[in-house]
């Protein structure tokens, strides 16, 4: 007899498990199809899978950073801001990849900044990522300069000529070109020695301390100086420190200033290639004698220029 109960509560288990069964399987199968919080889940890890490169690996205060961004989805458009200043982007469609230029000032103290990365995807979505990136305390040396007092201590028509020039380079980087202009790898303008190293501070004449934000190329006067990248011509003219001086719009807040030239080859609004020469060397303006100054301005911030010329651009 007891047997015969275990039997019938056996049979009555199986029952009730298939009725249960049947009864919430639709359910699970629903679940798992489209629309559901599977993907969705899978959905937002998708879009955490962004990849940000960037070279020199290591980031010193004063530096260009070139950015390698993928995104984990198609986009339409890229931006980014970093230390306050917008972050133009460009897609190589080949890659899927987008390439950015960026930097730090000299003044900019060691620590972690962040990279936000603002994304639009071809139906108008909005998609952000952010990526913390450690800059480091660079070592610039020290010197003192001899130059003719003139250009410690200015006349008043001397001064209103500085003036003139202040307005004249304010308004012309006021300018910023998102689009990018520059192809491939930076060369150096001439092929010589670095005589004076970004970052110097330097003391003219015993009295006026300032920070030399270029690179000095040790060049006898009249040296051709080729541009270092393709760009567009967009300041060509006598200035009264600078003495005559070119400077290349190469997209997406990136110039490039070639000072102290002998002769100015190219006019402003012109189009010019990587390695075309744009002037002669010599000593114009404020310098100690016959070399070339390169200077790297990106969105009102000077750049080490020797970094810019190492780094490996596709």
């Amino acid at each position: 007899m007891e047997l015969a109960r275990i039997h019938i509560a056996n049979r009555w288990s199986r029952k009730l498990f298939c009725l249960v069964a049947f009864l919430f399987l639709p359910a699970v199968i629903l679940a798992a199809e489209p629309g559901s919080s599977v993907p969705r889940r899978t959905k937002v890890a998708t879009e955490n899978n962004w990849s940000v490169r960037w070279q020199p690996t290591r980031v010193v205060n004063g530096a260009p950073l070139f950015l390698r961004v993928t995104a984990p989805v198609a986009l339409e458009s890229l931006s980014g801001n970093w230390l306050g200043h917008e972050v133009f982007f460009d897609l190589d469609t080949m890659s899927k990849t987008w390439y950015g230029i960026a930097g730090s000032s000299l003044q900019t103290h060691p620590g972690s900044y962040v990279l936000k990365l603002e994304g639009t995807t071809a139906s108008g979505k909005e998609i952000t990522f952010v990526r913390k990136i450690t800059i480091r305390a660079a070592k610039y040396p020290r010197t003192v300069i001899q130059v003719a007092k003139q250009y410690t201590e200015p006349s008043p028509e001397q001064l209103q000529k500085v003036s003139e020039d202040t307005g004249l380079k304010q308004e012309a980087f006021q300018h910023v070109n998102p689009e990018r202009e520059w192809s491939g790898k930076f060369y150096p303008p001439v092929q010589a020695t670095i005589s004076g190293v970004f970052g110097t501070q330097r003391t003219f004449n015993g009295k006026v301390h300032s920070v030399h934000q270029g690179l000095d190329y040790a060049v006898p006067s009249g040296t051709s100086v080729a541009a270092v990248n393709s760009g567009i011509v967009l300041l060509a003219r006598p200035l009264y420190f600078e003495g005559n001086c070119v400077v290349l719009d190469h997209g997406q807040g990136l110039l490039t200033l070639y000072m102290h030239l002998s002769e100015i080859k190219v006019k402003e609004g012109e189009k010019i290639q990587r390695s075309e020469e744009i002037g002669l060397s010599g000593g114009s303006g404020r310098a100690t004698g016959p070399h070339l100054h390169l200077a790297v301005r990106w969105q009102g911030i000077y750049l080490n220029p020797a970094t810019l010329l190492r780094l490996k651009l596709p």
